[in-house]
């Protein structure tokens, strides 16, 4: 069993594991950081802790539907983040499934995404009643990305 936080961004479903969750903040003030990466959206003071906070619409080169204030914050484990404190910017945290590693697909290389080398996997659970379509939820390895975008800065 595999379990992780759906979440949205744009129109798409997306989910990260679980135990790289600290914790789900709504949006509060952020401070920009002057010529940071493009990725950096800024900086928060989350009980005393600077954290920054980083826009994955920037990362995979998406665009959010929500507005800005009423977006919120998953905050990472520090080891996600190789010990600093991070979190990353979302337009709605949708829920915490547990669901069956049978139920996730990998994705093909060969199919040119942008992205592809940060999906681990497209999560496919079947539809209620209510729903015409199987739900499917794109997978991220949000470790991997924190450790591209740290190579970079680097």
């Amino acid at each position: 069993m595999i379990e992780v936080v759906e979440f949205i961004l744009g129109d798409e479903l997306y989910a990260i594991d679980i135990n790289h969750a600290r914790e789900i903040v709504d949006m509060i003030p952020m401070t920009p950081v002057p010529r940071g990466p493009v990725h950096i959206s800024g900086l928060i003071n989350l009980r005393g802790e600077i954290t920054n906070i980083i826009d994955l619409t920037q990362v995979l080169n998406l665009s959010y539907s929500k507005n800005p204030e009423e977006r919120q914050i998953i905050v990472l484990m520090p080891e996600v983040a190789e010990g600093s404190n991070a979190g990353i910017l979302v337009d709605e945290v949708y829920s915490v499934i547990s669901t069956s590693e049978s139920n996730v697909e990998s994705i093909k290389d060969d199919i040119a995404l942008e992205i592809s080398e940060y999906v681990k996997g497209i999560i496919k659970l079947e539809s209620s009643e209510s729903e015409k379509d199987d739900k499917l939820i794109i997978w991220i390895d949000i470790k991997k990305i924190i450790q591209n975008l740290l190579e970079k800065v680097q």
